[in-house]
């Protein structure tokens, strides 16, 4: 098994995910949301890029849900805060959500991975048995900001590569992440504590969401894209056994 890091989605088409299980990582705070929402009951996530698209769902009767540089959308009936996929009223709905760089990361791995799951702290453990059982080449595709490399997906990133000794690590990205996480699993707010995205959710007065993401093994849920959504990895390997 090789595993790689791609550091921003701008950066993978330098990658080849062809029959890869690609891990779409955007712990703050895309990803987090999703593993939450789907651990606390919701059916399944319509990921999607753009808002317009999103308001679609909305409009067809769906919970539309997501933000813009941090910020909910307008008109939006949900957040990108995973406190707010904790309620008892959302268990069994299927929500549209559209993020600025989460959901572009998806979109950006659609058609060319064998599988494409989501990752977060939050499930960090169930993700790298999910990894073992599938026993596929992984890519790790950090969603960054607009582009950019950022510290927190980089840092969740690694902490996959030193989780999984056994793999073949095939390029430096993922050498430069497992070693971020190594030396800072244990401080990880301390390092983060200058980061740039880090910065943007403090001024937006939403700390407690910060250390929520941070938490490692919260959740045993891990999300994977079936067709158009999201679904916890169960009910995805039960349908395909019914093929």
């Amino acid at each position: 098994m090789k595993i790689e890091v791609c550091m921003s989605p701008d950066l993978l088409p330098h990658y080849d995910a062809g029959g890869k299980c690609v891990v779409v990582i955007d712990v703050l705070r895309a990803t987090s949301c999703m593993v939450t929402a789907l651990a606390h009951g919701i059916e399944a996530i319509i990921p999607v890029k753009e808002i317009a698209e999103c308001r679609q769902w909305q409009q067809k009767g769906l919970l539309a849900a997501g933000e813009r540089n941090g910020q909910k959308v307008e008109g939006f009936d949900l957040d990108n805060s995973p406190f707010s996929y904790m309620q008892e009223a959302l268990k069994g709905q299927t929500i549209a959500v559209t993020t600025t760089n989460g959901t572009t990361a998806i979109e950006a791995a659609k058609g060319k991975a064998a599988h494409i799951l989501v990752g977060a702290f939050l499930n960090k453990s169930a993700v790298i048995d999910a990894l073992r059982r599938f026993k596929k080449d992984v890519l790790l595709l950090c969603a960054g900001w607009k582009g950019r490399v950022n510290m927190e997906d980089t840092l969740f990133a690694g902490a996959i590569v030193a989780g999984m000794p056994e793999a073949y690590i095939e390029d430096d990205a993922a050498l430069i992440a497992a070693d971020l996480y190594r030396l800072h699993r244990h401080n990880k707010m301390e390092i983060m504590h200058h980061c740039s995205h880090v910065q943007r959710l403090k001024r937006l007065g939403i700390e407690k969401d910060i250390d929520f993401c941070l938490q490692e093994d919260v959740y045993q849920v891990v999300p994977v894209l079936q067709e158009d959504r999201l679904v916890p990895l169960a009910a995805h390997t039960a349908s395909i056994s019914q093929l």
